[in-house]
Parts: structure tokens; sequence; C-alpha cells
């Protein structure tokens, strides 16, 4: 009656998720395989081997792979298990996130061994296959070569020094079974499937008769613990064991009829398990569901077993319903996208994770249910169309959060088209193909089975060549971008002047909001010449388990932002400190040409410190190549007592020069300060060779990059001089963000981070930190020929009211206001200005660009500007014409002719 009940249940469930259609273990396929392909499908992947070279060079990279093991007999590589091949070992025991020993009663045979640690950090190398002793199992460990000494000599290693190392020799293991499975499936040659049939039966009865692990410290990391790995995220050997399982299942049937049972308990044994542990609310729920998922698909039905758990129950499970750590495929996505943007509530490397593993999931869907899940979920069409974003004109994916920058993953453009093709969605299917074109210029290619394929058995099936239209020309990049971009749910915002790789210019600013964050207030990246020459840190050489992470790398003074009275702070990872953004110009999120000038300005309370600071970002073109950065930070603490604020700027490159402005030198003397002692964050004491001197002067630094084609790149800063201001020339750690990125112009990892430190003692409001950025090459110079700071009048109650005059060598002159109100006139020069930023650039005297930001008024020669309410408003002159944009309705006279301009989001001509 229970079987039946739950039967029913399942039934009912699933008829809301497909289309009326009752979905029942009968109405699913119940042969083996089923997971990849099927028995009917066999004909097809042989006569791809036969006609398509592609096919063929997998096949015998396959087969060349496995022979060279199954030749040395069914036994060999099942001996090189990690296994507790003397002691059997049922109970596992940790200690935190390092491995403690073993014990328990003795299993009636060998038991998996558990790993040694939750990082992969190691001083120790990895053994190859050969080099492991047959059936070894030693309490003292492992016997491994030392690479930290000379000459590296074999010694003994306690396992909880060896990190993932136990875990990666048996999942290449069964790699390799898993690739013999196939191949026996695919020939019928005995010799593949008696190696594979002893790795997995002897690995899944060492699962069966294993424990969970039991953590000594009654710790957080209970609630992580796997059955082979210290987090369930990472059972990584499953996704060999599954196809293995599937490919063999015949063979194992009838060989080792008295073990199915011992084996579908062990698999279901991990699913409970990976079920129980974990974190539901970010990107670990869904990989944890695809273990699970994969685990459902080469199970029977409820009915087959005796506890009426089967593939019904678990397919189930992922779909609707939920726990408290595991969450359903629906209600993590509700939780975690932003409907509006498509973006993830986590940093760009683990959005892109997880936005790769919902388009597999719409993979897994079509393949072995028949449903496209986007009916149910689709933001994650959003999602993925939303990825370039993220990107850098480089086309390199920016760093906050614990990220490493990468190009966009191609494969979750793939899985959308194939969805797209399966139900008939045509302008899906166009849209995604031109994003697949653009974004891997080898697709077409690939798809007319010209291109390499990967030696994996998953490229006959789930990673096959796409057929791809080839009359679908490929998008461009401005196509899947905007000018503005604001992700709230991750306190994310993206200024950029266009999407050319040498010459645009692009800001991204980010809080503190989602998972995998930092400390860092309102941090700033900037990007010129290439590259993201003013970076984010990253997360530290053994990622955010070690100390340089807990310490530095996701703190305050590693980031582009202002650290108050040295402790400025918050909890890192989920954190909950986002900024908030007060103006932006252009609107986020909205197609429009990119615009001469943008700004933002965000506000971020600093919780430690209880302190208000605010953020004005520019990008100002002074050509179709050239431009600069404007970086205004406003900082005090709520109720006064400001010992000091410190900006803290971080550029890529060799050397770093910092003179006054004026070209003289500052005479900067060795220095002990930026420093743990004073009861600061312990982050200061990793910044070394220090520089300082106590000066009111206006200041100018460059940061070089030396290229190997000496077209040397170099970020010109000018920084306005306050007193009682102290300025530093420093080293940091190296950035670690970018060190994977190929074909950098230097050793990231060997070089250290130039570092410009500006100490404000007091506060930092009244006397903000205001600097212009211009990145600049050898064959492109400087188009800036000064930077001056002229004085401010306010008739109002104001108190940081700053301009500046940026003077061009091609005689233009910009002016630039910023107040912390527009409710007051602010007077400099000839300009008076009503607004939070504004902008007049001047030839020969005589405007030729106004750019009203957050304001109702602005006058200057010529050219007046009034609004009812607080609007963006540009005009400038191109080609003999003045052209506008506004947010809203505007009166402006331009030479004694007056205008009424219209609210408009396009760029159109004054009449």
């Amino acid at each position: 009656m229970k079987k039946q009940l739950l039967s029913l249940v399942f039934s009912l469930v699933v008829c809301l998720i497909s289309s009326a259609k009752t979905v029942t273990n009968e109405t699913l396929n119940t042969d083996h395989p089923r997971y990849l392909t099927t028995e009917n499908e066999k004909k097809e992947t042989l006569d791809l081997i036969k006609t398509e070279k592609w096919a063929k060079d997998v096949f015998d990279g396959l087969t060349s792979r496995v022979e060279k093991y199954s030749s040395k007999g069914p036994e060999w590589l099942t001996s090189r298990l990690q296994m507790y091949w003397k002691s059997h070992a049922t109970d596992v025991y940790i200690r935190g996130e390092y491995y403690d020993h073993a014990g328990g009663e003795k299993a009636p045979a060998p038991t998996v061994m558990y790993t040694g640690a939750r990082s992969h950090a190691t001083i120790y190398r990895r053994p190859k296959l050969e080099d492991i002793i047959p059936y070894h199992e030693d309490t003292k460990g492992m016997y491994l070569a030392n690479t930290s000494l000379n000459g590296e000599p074999l010694e003994w290693a306690s396992i909880s020094k060896t990190g993932r190392m136990i875990e990666s020799i048996n999942s290449e293991i069964m790699g390799i079974a898993r690739d013999a499975a196939f191949l026996w499936w695919l020939t019928g040659k005995e010799e593949y499937a008696s190696m594979a049939a002893s790795v997995f039966d002897t690995y899944m009865t060492g699962i069966y008769y294993r424990n969970v692990p039991i953590d000594l410290n009654n710790g957080h990391q209970q609630t992580l613990v796997g059955m082979s790995s210290f987090e369930v995220i990472h059972e990584d050997i499953i996704k060999s064991l599954v196809p293995l399982y599937d490919f063999l299942y015949k063979y194992l049937r009838e060989k080792k009829t008295e073990k199915m049972d011992i084996y579908a308990s062990a698999f279901k044994k991990w699913a409970e398990n990976i079920i129980a542990n974990g974190v539901p609310h970010n990107n670990w729920n869904l990989m944890q569901a695809r273990f699970v998922m994969d685990i459902a698909l080469i199970l029977e039905g409820n009915s087959y077993y005796a506890d009426g758990k089967g593939r019904e129950y678990y397919i189930d499970y992922i779909i609707n319903q939920s726990s408290i750590r595991q969450w359903s495929l629906k209600r993590l996505a509700e939780y975690g996208y932003d409907s509006n943007t498509g973006i993830w509530a986590e940093c760009p490397g683990y959005s892109s994770v997880v936005v790769g593993d919902y388009a597999q999931f719409v993979n897994l869907f079509d393949r072995n249910l028949g449903y496209d899940l986007t009916k149910d979920i689709p933001v994650i069409s959003k999602a993925v169309s939303a990825m370039p974003q993220y990107l850098f004109p480089n086309m390199m994916q920016v760093g906050f959060g614990d990220t490493h920058p990468s190009y966009l993953r191609t494969d979750i453009f793939k899985y959308m088209i194939a969805n797209a093709q399966q139900h008939g969605k045509k302008d899906e299917e166009e849209h995604f193909t031109r994003m697949l074109k653009l974004f891997d210029p080898n697709a077409e290619k690939v798809s007319a089975g010209q291109g390499k394929m990967p030696v994996a058995v998953t490229s006959f099936f789930s990673d096959k060549p796409l057929k791809l239209n080839s009359k679908t020309k490929a998008g461009k990049i401005d196509d899947y971008v905007t000018p503005s971009f604001y992700a709230p749910n991750v306190s994310w915002l993206v200024q950029r002047n266009g999407m050319d790789k040498q010459n645009s210019l692009m800001i991204s600013l980010n809080g503190s909001d989602g998972n995998h964050m930092h400390a860092n207030g309102i941090s700033m990246e900037l990007y010129g010449k290439g590259y993201p020459l003013a970076p984010d840190a990253g997360i530290g050489l053994t990622l955010y388990s070690g100390l340089d992470y807990l310490e530095y790398y996701s703190q305050f003074p590693s980031h582009n932002t202002v650290c108050v009275d040295g402790i400025s702070s918050y909890p890192v990872m989920k954190s909950n400190h986002a900024f908030k953004v007060r103006n932006l110009y252009p609107e986020s999120g909205v197609k429009v040409p990119y615009q001469p000038v943008s700004y933002s300005e965000v506000y971020f309370r600093e919780p430690e410190s209880y302190s208000d600071q605010t953020r004005l970002n520019g990008i100002v073109n002074t050509s179709d190549s050239t431009g600069y950065y404007v970086d205004i930070f406003r900082s005090r603490k709520v109720e006064g007592g400001d010992k000091m604020h410190d900006y803290f700027y971080h550029n890529m490159g060799q050397v770093m020069t910092l003179k006054a402005a004026d070209g003289t030198d500052l005479d900067l003397q060795p220095t002990q300060e930026l420093a743990f002692a004073g009861a600061h964050l312990y982050a200061y004491s990793y910044i070394y060779d220090k520089r300082s001197v106590l000066t009111d002067k206006n200041i100018k630094a460059e940061y070089t990059i030396n290229m190997p084609d000496k077209n040397d790149i170099t970020m010109n800063m000018w920084m306005k001089g306050e007193k009682d201001r102290e300025v530093f020339s420093a080293l940091s750690p190296m950035t670690e963000g970018i060190s994977r990125i190929k074909g950098m112009p230097y050793d990231i990892k060997k070089q250290p981070t130039l570092t410009f430190v500006a100490r404000q003692k007091g506060e930092a409001w009244t006397r903000p930190f205001v600097s212009i950025f211009e990145p600049v090459t050898k064959s492109s110079p400087s188009v800036i020929a000064s930077v001056e700071y002229p004085s401010v009048v306010s008739d109002g109650q104001s108190d940081s009211d700053v301009a500046i005059k940026v003077n061009l060598k091609d005689g233009n002159q910009d002016l630039i206001l910023s107040s912390d109100s527009n409710a007051n006139v602010c007077n400099s020069e000839n300009i008076q200005t009503k607004s939070s930023y504004s902008i007049c650039r001047t030839k020969n005297g005589t405007p030729v660009l106004v750019f009203m930001g957050n304001g109702t008024y602005f006058k200057g020669a010529d050219i007046e500007i009034k609004s009812e309410m607080p609007a963006n408003v540009l005009v400038y002159r191109e080609n003999g014409e003045w052209k506008y944009t506004s947010s809203s309705e505007a009166y402006v006279t331009i030479l004694s002719h007056n205008y009424n301009i219209k609210s408009t989001l396009e760029l159109k001509k004054m009449k």
C-alpha cells in the first residue's frame, strides 16, 4: 500500500511539471543504459565512429587509455584504489577540516579510505597510478615525495597532510573504469567489462559498509561532509560511477547478481547523505541536486525497493521537495536569481557555476524526461543571456568576491540551443546560436564535425557536436551588454564606454551582498588598454580556507576602497552589506548608444566604524579612443571621532613612481606605518616596502607594465592634495585573482602588487579623495596636460564641494563639479550648478559639452539648463550639431537659442 501511495504521489506531482502528462516508472525508460544513451542508440554511435573522424579519434583515445590498464589484468587497476584493505574500517573520524583516524567494527570487505582534508593544499606530490603500491594501507599514512625539500625525498605523510589526494586517485581510477564499461557496451570485449566490474564492485561494496564520517569537533563540518569528500559538492567520483553502472548494468546483473542490492543501497546511502548535508541557499544546492539526480536516473522504480525509495522518489525530491539543506530547483532559483537582471546572488566565478548547472539540468531534463525545464524556471534563459554583462572589454569576467576571472563558458549556450531545437523555439535557437558563435569562434567547425572533441564518453552523447543553423551569424558583443548595468542582489554596478579591447574604459564597482563576497566597502576595478589595470586582489593561494584569505585577500586593504580607522570590516563569504545607488547615468540595463559621459554615485554605511561613505565615479571620453576616469570618495564617521581614513589603490605593473603633480620629488621615506600595530586589521601587516611623506601637495602616480613588445602600459593617477594627509608607495601580495589568466604580460604570481595609500587624518568628507585616472601606452600617450583643483563656493549647507579642471593637450578644458548635496548652488570659475555632478567642456572658451547629473540647474558660458526635478541632462556638439539626452523634461538655452527638450534615452538633435 505504501509503495502504491508513493507512486501515486509522484505521478500527481510530476503531472504539474509535464503538461498534464503522467510520468511514472512505467512511462520512463526502464532498460539500461538510460543515463547518457539507450540500447537503441548503440548503432548510431557505432555509425558515428565509422563515418566521423572526430568520433573515431575519441573512440581510439578511449581505447588507448583503457587498454593501458586492462591489458595488465582485471585486478591491476582495482589494487591501486585507496581503500582500508587491511582494517576494513567502518568508521571515519575527522577533526574539523582534517582527517583524524579510522576505526569501528571490521567490515566483511575492504572499505573506502577517506580523503585527507577539505583543502587541496599539500606539500606532497600525488603519485602516478603506476607508482602506487597495490593494496596499500599503512597506519603511518602515505609514502610520498615532499616537494618542499631539495630533491623531493620520499617520506611518510600522515593522511591529514595529503589534501584531497586520496579522492583524486580514486576518481582517476573510476574514470578509467567508466570508459572501460562504455567500451564493453559498445564492443562486447570481456577484458573491458571484467576490469570495470572489479573496480566498481570493490569501491561500491566499500561504500556500502562504510559510515558517514564523524566530526570530533561536533562543528559545522559535520553538516558538510560527504562519503568520499569533505564537501558533499565534491563527491565527484559519482560522475564516473553513474555512467559506469549504467553501461555495465547487464554484465553486473549476470556476474554479480548477489551484489545488485548492495550497489543500489550504496548509491541511495550516498544520495541520502547529500540531501541531509550541504548548503541550500547557494551554488552548493545545485551541485548536490545534480549528484542526487544522476543517481536517481540509474535506479529502478520505487516498487523495486523495500523502502519504496527509487527513481521516482529521488527525482521528485530534487524537482519539488525542500528540506533544511536541500531545496527544490524552483525554490532555489526564486531565492538566488534576480528576475529583472538574470544575475545570480553570488560572485561571478560562482555565478558561472550555477548558470552552467541550471543549463545542464535543462539538458538532463530534455534527454531523460522529455520535459522543458525552462517552462517552470524561465529565469534560466535570462540568466544565460545576462552572462556577458560580467565582461570587461577584453572579454574576461570582472573579479569581485571569490572569483578567478576567466572567459565565459560556452557550453551554456549549447544546452540552450539544444533545448530550443528540441522544443521548437526558433527565436531562442537563433538568439543562443548567435551568442555561441560570438563567444566560441570554433563552434561552426565543431558543428560540422571538423573540430577536435575531448576524449570523453560524453563526447558521443551530451557533448556531441551540435548541429547549428549555418545561416545564423555570430552576434556582436554590444548586443549583449549595456553602457550601465546594476545588479542589486550582488551590489554590483558597471559603467563602460564601449567594448573595444584596446581603447574602451570600464568601471566595475561592488559592495558585499550575496555569497562568496569580501569585506570591501565600495570596491572599484578599472580597465584599460587590454587589462583590468586596477583589479580585485582575488581569494588567496589556498582559496577561502587559507590564512592569507582570512587576513588579507578578503579584507578592505586588499581592495580599491577606503578603510576607516584601520578597522573597517564585516563578515565575509555570505555577506549582507550592499551599497545603495543614488545616481546612475545612463540608466541600468538599457540598450542605448555609448555616451561620451557616464557616472554613478553610491552610498555605503560601513558598520564596524559606523561611517558614511559615498563614491562617485565617472568616465569621460576625450576622443573616440581615449578617455579618463573620475573617482571622488567621501568618508566620515557618523558620530565623529575620526582617526583616519585610508584610501587604497592597487594597480598591475612592475614599476611605480609617486611625485608631486608639478613633477618635484616628494622625498618619500621608509616607514613602519600601515601596520597591525595600533589595533588595526591584520591585513595591514601584509603591506610592505612602505615609503611615505606627510604632504598637502597635489600628487601624481604612475603605474607601469613593462610589456614584452615594449609598448608599455601606464596608469596615470592625479590626486588632489589636502592638509593632514600622508601618502604611501608600497607593495602588497600578488594579485591572485588574475594569476591564472593566460597571456599576461608578466608572471603575476611572482610580482607583488603596486600599491598606493592616501591616509587622511581626521575625516575625509570635507577633504575627500579626489582622483583622475588615465590609462595610456607608449604608442598612445596621455592626452591630459595637467589637472587642477579650482576653489568652490556654495550658497547652502553642503560641506563637500569639489572642482576639478582637466586640461587636455588639444586645448580643451573639462571643468568637473561634485557636491554631496544637489540642493545648493555651487560656483567655480564661470560655472554655477545645482547638481551632484556636472561637467563642462570648453574649446577656446566656448562650451562644446555639458552634463548635469542629478541636478536642476546649470549655468556656464553660453549654456543654461533648468529642470523642475533632478535630472541627468547631456548636451554636446558633434559635427556642427547640438545633441542631447535627458531623463526628464528640461529647458535649455544655448547661445541665446531656447529649447524645450523631452525625456529621452536616445541621442537626439536639438530642435
